[in-house]
């Protein structure tokens, strides 16, 4: 791989793990900051609040899934990508600065659902003009590898906002941290978010957009899409157990080790630390792999396992008396899930012609996250706050069985000439030459 496309690949990476990093730490410190936007009582029910005002995020997702995944396909991925960070850093800045309830009511909430919309739209665009960035900019014989990078970044973003968690709570009190320590995460993802804007504004867009000139006039419309159906519902379907999975196992493991096994939330928080490190090293790995022996033998593999070991290890999780047992679970679960994450953004983008491929990403996605992904703390606390935790343990398994028959019978994309793929064609049946 070329130093080029190391470079693009790197800028890209860069940016998303800073709108990850603002994304994720709304979840990391929710249980620092549930007490202060809502009534005091059952500490359940203000996570569960802080976790609808999570889940509304993602509901605005498809939103912006169509309206960025537009401007990446009419306008590129470059204007994409810089749009993305700009939204991305207003919401921070607004979270960063929001009143208390003990200051304004219920109006610092508001505040908050205000961010999480903008978060929202800008994540919605984020990870298909990224998806589609990085699948384009890279080496054809060496997608899976370079699409990985998404993953890495993402999970770096919130590697980075655990980290400054740990640092907080050894340098700073409980009281401390509950009171304004929050804040100060959200202060740094929006100065993050400046330093990305500037490195994207002088980021060099991909050759595979700026040769393309077929359907110039219907570029990431609804109509184009359209064209592409049967891939659409395909990406909303592969991605259903792999988001619950994804999630379950990475934002809601630290308040799950903390509020159901009993552990510390800095045990807890250190326990998410490393084994996210762990995962980020695998992405790259798994990525490669997909490019020797295919996408379809890491998807079913990711599948099978999250549907027959979800159970047992949750199960095992919310019983783990200590770091080591609670680490050594977690770590299985998310090499488990690494053969979902690794390479799900190039299989997406893969599906596409280059015309549509950001919105055809961006809105199917987005619509399965909005769903699944953005629901899956606020169905986990459900099912605890019924007293039938357990049922999450299966609701996790079953969503990945509904993604193990899809990926079966889906075809292979590893072998795809992106060049080639034109609206119309099946693009699962166009090998590269």
């Amino acid at each position: 791989m070329g130093r080029q496309h190391w470079k693009k690949i790197w800028v890209g990476s860069a940016g998303n793990m800073v709108e990850w990093f603002d994304w994720f730490v709304y979840a990391s410190f929710a249980t620092y900051f549930a007490g202060a936007f809502f009534p005091s009582g059952n500490p359940t029910a203000q996570l569960m609040n802080t976790a609808g005002i999570f889940a509304v995020g993602f509901f605005m997702r498809p939103v912006g899934g169509w309206l960025l995944g537009r401007v990446g396909d009419r306008k590129g991925r470059k204007a994409a990508l810089t749009l993305t960070v700009t939204l991305m850093s207003a919401s921070a800045i607004l979270i960063a600065v929001a009143p208390t309830y003990g200051v304004a009511g219920y109006g610092g909430a508001l505040v908050l659902l205000v961010a999480r919309l903008l978060q929202g739209l800008s994540v919605g665009g984020e990870y298909a003009a990224s998806a589609t960035y990085l699948t384009e900019a890279s080496d054809p014989r060496r997608r899976g590898f370079a699409s990985s990078f998404q993953y890495v970044s993402m999970t770096a973003g919130q590697i980075v906002g655990l980290g400054l968690q740990i640092v907080l709570q050894r340098t700073m009190s409980d009281a401390a941290l509950h009171s304004y320590g929050w804040r100060i995460p959200f202060v740094v993802g929006a100065l993050g978010a400046a330093v990305v804007f500037y490195l994207r504004r002088n980021m060099l867009e991909t050759e595979v957009y700026e040769e393309d000139t077929s359907h110039s006039g219907e570029r990431g419309t609804l109509r184009a899409l359209g064209r592409h159906k049967r891939e659409a519902f395909l990406v909303i379907a592969l991605t259903m157990g792999g988001t619950v999975a994804y999630y379950t196992y990475t934002t809601y493991l630290t308040k799950y080790l903390s509020n159901s096994a009993g552990l510390s939330k800095q045990t807890a928080t250190l326990v998410s630390f490393t084994a996210l490190i762990v995962f980020a090293c695998l992405q790259p790995l798994a990525g490669a792999l997909s490019d020797r022996i295919g996408r379809r033998p890491l998807l079913i593999t990711f599948a099978v396992g999250s549907t027959f070991l979800t159970v047992p290890i949750m199960t095992l999780l919310g019983h783990a008396d200590g770091y080591w047992p609670a680490l050594g679970l977690a770590l299985l679960a998310l090499v488990v899930v690494t053969g979902y994450t690794s390479i799900n953004a190039c299989v997406k983008a893969e599906l596409f012609p280059t015309g549509v491929r950001a919105l055809g990403v961006a809105l199917p996605y987005a619509i399965a996250n909005a769903l699944f992904g953005g629901t899956a703390e606020y169905v986990a606390l459900w099912f605890k706050k019924g007293g039938i935790e357990s049922g999450f343990y299966w609701y996790v398994a079953g969503c990945a069985a509904v993604s193990l028959v899809v990926y079966v019978t889906m075809r292979e994309t590893k072998d795809l000439d992106l060049t080639r793929v034109r609206a119309g064609e099946d693009s699962t049946l166009t090998p590269a030459s």
